[in-house]
């Protein structure tokens, strides 16, 4: 990994994304959707009816001129992003759920998929449903190549400005995603994947009518957001398939717990529950876990003990050590 090749993607990125906004009057999420994309489409700036100038156009395309990918590795261009995506977090003050994933959790769920795969793992389709601006799937497929498998991976959301970022983002890596833009939580034209990795939207689902047919719909009013996704990725998984999704931690302590249950012990097998370190969440009530389910079928069993565990701070190498070894222990006795 070059630093250096990093932060100086970075600056061009961060420079230009400045010259659009001040220019448009626009966000910084969306100055940097559009000087991505100007990046990617011959490094011409796009302008419209005089607008940007035909003086920030020049110094746009000076700085597009700079800018060299390709002989740059995935991961680095994907941090490269990352920090302009973090910038944008703080700049616009992102609600909750379109804030990026963290890299350190990114890299617990690349771990645990290499994990749970069982046999030499060769080729592997994903599944984000809530794919965002691309940065969790795009952790986990680098890290997954990084090991010589074939990634193939499919990103769904309805936030059409989150999903062009998560273009520009996979495109620039050079990343083999299909990215659509839809309702995850309605009918998904797509083959079913190996594994499902999300970190899922927490709230409610404002159409009722349209999930009224989940298992995991609420009787009266509205629905959890996240115990649809969890029911709807059942359905796009293979029989065997693994889930592993980031969930509030009090996801089994809420009314609707008994019909989130009930489904998941119907369609898979419950096979973990990880609690991520509390140092990550600011408050209580934004505390997330890691949830392992698995589907029912392909010689698919229940877990003589499911896994269940606190992943210590990433920061003490020496625990995180044996957190690993006692995942891998677990999954020889149990999957």
């Amino acid at each position: 990994m070059s630093q250096k090749e990093i932060e100086q993607l970075f600056n061009q990125l961060d420079a230009s994304v400045q010259l659009l906004q001040k220019e448009l009057d626009v966000s910084y999420l969306e100055a940097l959707s559009e000087t991505g994309e100007n990046i990617l489409v011959n490094k011409i700036p796009n302008q419209i009816d005089g607008f940007p100038s035909d003086e920030i156009v020049g110094k746009l395309t000076q700085l597009y001129k700079e800018v060299s990918i390709d002989n740059m590795e995935s991961e680095d261009i994907r941090k490269a992003i990352q920090l302009a995506l973090l910038k944008a977090s703080k700049t616009d003050a992102l609600q909750p759920n379109h804030q990026m994933t963290p890299d350190a959790i990114g890299f617990i769920l690349n771990y645990l998929i290499e994990k749970l795969i069982s046999g030499k793992l060769e080729k592997i389709r994903l599944l984000d449903p809530a794919v965002g601006m691309g940065n969790l799937l795009s952790t986990v497929y680098n890290g997954l190549v990084s090991k010589n498998i074939l990634v193939e991976a499919e990103g769904i959301d309805n936030d059409d400005l989150l999903l062009t970022l998560a273009s520009v983002s996979t495109t620039m890596q050079r990343q083999k995603v299909t990215l659509t833009h839809q309702d995850a939580l309605q009918d998904l034209l797509m083959d079913p994947v190996d594994v499902v990795v999300s970190d899922l939207p927490v709230g409610y689902y404002p159409l009722d009518e349209k999930v009224s047919k989940y298992k995991t719909a609420a009787k009266e009013g509205h629905s959890y957001a996240h115990h649809l996704f969890i029911e709807q990725s059942l359905h796009y998984l293979k029989d065997g398939g693994f889930g592993i999704f980031l969930v509030p931690a009090q996801l089994f302590e809420t009314d609707e717990t008994p019909g989130l249950m009930k489904m998941i012990q119907e369609e898979s097998f419950l096979q973990g529950m990880l609690n991520l370190p509390n140092e990550l969440f600011k408050t209580k009530n934004s505390r997330k876990s890691i949830l392992l389910i698995q589907k029912k079928g392909n010689n698919a069993k229940q877990a003589k003990q499911v896994l269940l565990a606190q992943i210590p701070d990433f920061k003490n190498q020496k625990a995180m050590l044996q957190f690993m070894q006692e995942v891998d222990s677990w999954k020889k006795e149990n999957i």
